[in-house]
């Protein structure tokens, strides 16, 4: 409740401060028709990525300074990250946060730049000698630059709804059979029914009986939450039609959702799990082994955690009313979580040439709590499934030694957003926290990377006296290397598109799918 007060808060106050003087057009990238503050009075800010993190991070800085300009650079021709491409269809509530969004990147003070790959079109390098500041949300392997120390920085892609979304590389299991076909990334399949262009070839084959699904989190909980809806439900969101109709003739009809550490360690939220529970055609199968002990460990565990294992109990222990036990009986599809479980190899068909099962290391745990660790008993069990999803996380790596970045966590050295030993470079989200939190976290860590990088231009730490060009002398670049970005407002052309497209059969939207689609009709 806090953090959605403070959001409302935010709002308000962003929504009351709007400017509402008008000065030249913007001669800036492909003439996006935002007033602009003259080269040498205005502070300007470069943002790489237009996920929540990106857009969050924009939002504070204009709404606190009235000077400051902000440009958004996004690799697509298409913003908003995750909210469109990680959001499950049937989350439409959560996609609202677009229209904060849009209000944003619509204010005088604030351009949207897609079709721009840092790293390839442009280098960061390049970006911090047009602006005052870069802030880094967004995962792509920059050109070398010799001129710069950090030239090989790996900056890192921030989606901030789930905890199986961060960088862009997945996290690989590490066991035989991995690269079998029937093996997935939760983020790959993700992307395929939400309509990301490099994921739309995927054609995951649904012939199987039984999928399994490797880590008990939010993500993981979308996924199998797909796999069993009813069509009548999805018909009416904006998965793509590709994913909808290969879900139509999917054979499969049961979801085992494994874990390596038991019910007090699941990582998903009392929201996700309810959904699985409620779920129209479906009923849950548990191990009722998983849960000894459980109940008793309850009463020291912090409210959400408590509230949450109690509904695993109930589900998985309690005898269903009357309407809950027909309900179940009458349900053709099954899910369930298997606790204490680790994948240790992928097993094949007597031809090798698909997925044939799983087999899963038995664990124990040592410890209690969060500190719970999973430890090996040396049992081994097998399970037959024709599909395996892994959704067990994403792990980033620096490019160069140079750069400063703790592999273990997965995180660039910072002190509350500031990059270490590289003045004028920020960063927000995973990258700097690590893979935690849900879309209220990210705002929260969006802003306080803004308040920093504000802090440093009102103590002089970041020196925003000297003229900076901006977007004009990015412009210049990319027209030089034949790069064509897409505004806002070619955007808005899209989703026009897009959402006449829904209409027509009984959808929110109905997205183009590759980034050849989405340029032709942004430059029509």
């Amino acid at each position: 409740m806090r953090s959605c007060r403070r959001l409302l808060s935010e709002l308000k106050l962003w929504t009351s401060g709007r400017s509402k003087w008008t000065r030249g057009l913007n001669e800036g990238l492909g003439g996006s028709g935002k007033a602009f503050l003259s080269t040498s009075s205005c502070p300007k800010v470069c943002i790489v990525g237009s996920g929540p993190a990106g857009f969050y991070t924009a939002q504070h800085l204009i709404k606190a300074r009235q000077d400051v300009e902000v440009d958004i650079y996004e690799r697509l021709p298409v913003p908003f990250g995750l909210v469109r491409f990680g959001v499950a269809p049937d989350h439409p509530e959560v996609k609202n946060v677009i229209n904060t969004f849009t209000q944003t990147a619509k204010h005088s003070r604030c351009s949207f730049y897609g079709n721009v790959n840092v790293g390839k079109d442009v280098t960061v390098d390049e970006l911090q000698g047009a602006y005052h500041a870069v802030v880094l949300v967004r995962t792509r392997r920059l050109r070398p630059n010799p001129k710069t120390r950090i030239h090989a920085l790996t900056v890192f892609l921030i989606y901030i709804f789930c905890q199986s979304y961060g960088a862009e590389g997945n996290r690989r299991m590490g066991v035989p059979g991995e690269d079998l076909p029937g093996v997935y990334s939760a983020k790959d399949f993700v992307g395929w029914y939400n309509g990301l262009p490099s994921c739309r070839e995927l054609k995951p084959d649904l012939s199987c009986e039984t999928a399994i699904i490797l880590g008990q989190g939010n993500v993981a909980l979308d996924v199998a939450r797909i796999l069993l809806s009813p069509l009548d439900i999805l018909k009416k969101t904006d998965i793509t039609q590709p994913a909808l109709e290969a879900l139509a003739e999917s054979r499969v009809q049961k979801v085992l959702i494994v874990g390596r550490r038991g019910p007090m360690q699941v990582a998903c939220t009392i929201k996700e799990l309810r959904e699985m529970v409620n779920l129209p055609g479906t009923r849950p199968e548990m191990v009722t082994a998983d849960f000894e002990g459980v109940s008793e460990a309850l009463k020291d565990v912090p409210r959400p955690r408590k509230r949450l294992t109690e509904l695993l109990l109930k589900t998985a222990l309690d005898a269903p009313g009357d309407k809950e036990l027909e309900r179940r009986r009458n349900a053709a599809r099954v899910w369930g979580f298997r606790f204490y479980r680790s994948p240790t190899e992928i097993l094949a068909d007597p031809g090798r040439s698909r997925t044939a099962g799983i087999r899963l290391a038995v664990n124990r745990l040592e410890g209690s709590g969060d500190a719970a660790r999973a430890v090996l008993t040396g049992e081994v069990e097998d399970v037959s499934c024709g599909l395996v999803i892994s959704s067990i996380g994403y792990k980033s790596l620096p490019i160069d030694p140079a750069v400063p970045f703790d592999s273990h966590r997965a995180v660039m050295p910072n002190s509350v957003g500031r990059v270490h030993q590289a003045p004028g470079l920020y960063c927000s989200g995973w990258l700097k926290t690590g893979p935690t939190g849900v879309i209220a976290t990210t705002m929260n860590n969006s802003f306080d990377t803004a308040r920093s990088l504000l802090e440093d231009m009102d103590s002089g730490a970041l020196d925003v006296s000297p003229a900076k060009p901006g977007s004009q002398a990015v412009s210049s670049l990319l027209e030089k290397r034949g790069v064509k970005p897409v505004t806002f407002s070619d955007w808005e052309k899209i989703d026009s598109l897009e959402t006449r497209r829904g209409d027509a059969c009984g959808k929110p939207r109905e997205k183009l799918l590759s980034v050849e689609e989405m340029l032709k009709v942004a430059r029509a």
